[in-house]
């Protein structure tokens, strides 16, 4: 079996990697009659040492996407008073107990997906006077392993969260691993259509240009930009 590559050398190439799917976005956003422009790329950051991070940044990567709060606070609020330009979006599951902590540091929070976390991002918006950004995110294939609500109870939640005060710019979603995505991307589409919503965060590494065909605005990509975790 062949040696896996050093550490350095996937750091080096990062920002080729980087050019990459910037490349691959544009083309896809060609084929759909689109703006290369209309479509963000979120690097998704979670468990990347510091290496990586410099060096992604150094190439000009400035939208993150993070699981955990903790994690994320450990490895971003140092680089923030350097970064006026860093969006960092939170992509995992939130409790409603990180709910302050979560509006502290992120732009924006794409995992409301109950009623009591819409009103605990409220009570933290009331007390620290930041508004939060958030995304709904939609479990589109019933799993019930998986966060996000439920295909039907979409536009309660969404009018909910509005009524207490939330900017809600549109939906997210992971689809299962072993199905065909499209029909999920397509589903979240219409669901925000019909909620006048324009914000689509869909499609990882391996389904992002599908994601692209059927309107995403934002797609979320990890092991295509940093490969596996790389140890220090």
């Amino acid at each position: 079996m062949p040696a896996s590559p050093a550490p350095s050398t996937r750091i080096d190439g990062i920002a080729a990697r980087l050019a990459g799917i910037q490349g691959r976005i544009a083309s896809a956003c060609r084929a759909a009659g689109r703006d290369p422009g209309s479509v963000t790329l979120t690097a998704v950051s979670k468990t990347q040492p510091p290496g990586a991070i410099d060096a992604i940044l150094a190439a000009g990567q400035r939208v993150f996407g993070e699981n955990r709060v903790q994690e994320a606070q450990g490895r971003w609020q140092d680089r923030r008073a350097d970064l006026p330009d860093l969006e960092l979006r939170l992509i995992g599951p939130l409790q409603t107990n990180k709910a302050a902590e979560a509006l502290a540091l992120f732009d924006v929070i794409e995992t409301l997906d109950r009623e009591k976390l819409a009103r605990a991002l409220a009570a933290a918006a009331g007390a620290s006077g930041k508004t939060p950004r958030v995304l709904v995110q939609v479990n589109t294939g019933a799993e019930p392993q998986k966060a996000g609500v439920a295909v039907a109870e979409v536009d309660a939640l969404v009018a909910r969260a509005r009524a207490l005060g939330l900017t809600v710019e549109g939906l997210m979603c992971i689809p299962p691993v072993e199905a065909d995505p499209g029909p999920h991307f397509d589903l979240l589409a219409d669901l925000a259509g019909r909620n006048g919503l324009v914000t689509l965060s869909m499609g990882m590494s391996s389904d992002f240009e599908s994601a692209i065909a059927r309107g995403a605005t934002h797609v979320r990509v990890g092991s295509a930009l940093f490969g596996e975790r790389i140890v220090p």
